[in-house]
Parts: C-alpha cells; structure tokens; sequence
C-alpha cells in the first residue's frame, strides 16, 4: 500500500497500533516474524518502508528529521494515546525524533532495538563515503538479493529466498540493482545521543547482547533501564522476535 509516497504494510485489528521502523538499508519486511505476534495481541502494526528504501520514493533529503516527518504525516489521523513506535537502528533515532514532539503528538511509547549511539569522525566519513558511491548493477538477483541481505545485516539470518528480501531489490538497466538509494546514508549524524535525550514520552532502549554496534553502558547513559537481549544479534527482531516483542509489555 502506498501512502505519500511511503510503501506501508499494515495488519491486525483493534485500537492499540505498534509502528515498526526498520533499520538503514532493510525494509519493514524485516518484521515479518513480528507481525504475526503482534496480530495475536489483538492490535494492529504499521511497518513502512523508510523513504529511500525499498518500494518507498527516493526523493531527498535524507536527514532524519525528513524521515520522522514522513512517520509522523502516516499517523496523523491515528490516536497518540494509542501508538506505541518500536524502531531498530537507524529507525529507532527516527522514532526518537517523533517522540521528541516537533513533529506532531506524542506516540503513547518509543521502544528501541540496537540503536548505534556514538559516531566517530570515521563512522561518519564512511557512511557519507556509501552515500557518494554509484548504485551497483548486478548480472543475477541472487546476487543483488545477496548484497543486500549484507547491508541490511541479514545475511546468515534468512534463507536467499526469504521475503525478507523482496523489496530490497529491483530490476535495472538490464540488471539488478539494490532499491535503497545510496544518499540514505548522508543521515548518519553524531548528534544520536541528544535526540535519544530529548525523547519525551516513556523510552525503553535494548539491543542484542552480541551486538557490536552499541554497548549497555551506552544505552544506560541514557536510558537506566537499557538491557541486552542474551544471545542476540543485531538483527534480533529477525532472530528472536517474541523477545523483543516482550519490550513493549
């Protein structure tokens, strides 16, 4: 379904909604072991595909204010009170922004999973060096679904196939190439942590204990009640799904 440009997927039913926000190079199909959890609550879910990414428009700017105003424009006939916004990565800072207000009512709660909170002067060179590099073609879809189950921290999670993948690859030029637009990675800011503190509805931070990307102490900074998910990966919403679920009870 497209919504201002959006792809969204949606599903479930009743008055509570969860707004999954998938993290940079995936696509909301990287929720689809939750969706189902989800549904069992009796709620309904919303997973966009971020702009930039999958079947969503790449039109710029990719700031993440840009990105938290998209959210925020698919939420605008819904009941706050009843909005709960769960994020991973690079959603997760997306969700912090909307739950900071500037763009429109307060979400009910924010939960969010892995989130990378220190940006070196290196991790920024190289996020804005991918923003700068020309699309990849590839000669087969398996090898363009490959690159981007790798981006996305898919690989060795899901199976070549998985419809996790689906969206996160498109036929060009007689080829195939990744969906995401490379300039999504000029949103990589250092100002994470001051978006996190100005979050002004009820945070829960986690991350998968194997996680490399973020430590507790980290997210403890912020949040006191931070804690890791035993034996996950970054990607724990793939790997472990009811356990991350459990973080919005």
């Amino acid at each position: 379904m497209a919504h201002q440009g959006l792809h969204v997927e949606r599903g479930g039913a009743g008055a509570d909604l969860i707004v999954l926000l998938h993290g940079l190079g995936a696509t909301g199909a990287v929720w689809r072991g939750l969706t189902a959890l989800i549904e069992r609550r009796s709620a309904r879910w919303m997973a966009p595909d971020l702009r930039g990414h999958g079947r969503s428009r790449s039109e710029g700017p990719f700031g993440f204010g840009n990105h938290a105003a998209d959210i925020a424009t698919l939420l605008r006939t819904e009941d706050p009170a009843r909005v709960s916004v769960l994020g991973h990565s690079f959603g997760g800072v997306v969700g912090a922004l909307v739950a900071g207000g500037l763009f429109g009512p307060l979400p009910a709660r924010l939960v969010t999973l892995g989130v990378k909170i220190t940006w070196s002067e290196s991790d920024l060179a190289g996020a804005h060096a991918m923003a700068r590099r020309p699309p990849r073609l590839f000669s087969t879809l398996a090898e363009a679904r490959e690159r981007h189950a790798k981006l996305a921290g898919l690989h060795g999670l899901v199976e070549p196939d998985a419809p996790e993948l689906d969206r996160g690859v498109c036929e060009r030029d007689g080829g195939f190439a990744l969906a995401m637009d490379p300039r999504v990675f000029l949103a990589a800011d250092a100002t994470v942590p001051d978006i996190l503190r100005r979050v002004r509805t009820p945070l829960r931070m986690a991350a998968g204990a194997e996680d490399p990307m973020v430590t507790l102490p980290e997210m403890t900074a912020i949040d006191p009640g931070a804690h890791l998910l035993p034996g996950q990966p970054h990607n724990a919403q793939v790997t472990a799904p009811e356990a991350v679920l459990a973080l919005l009870d």
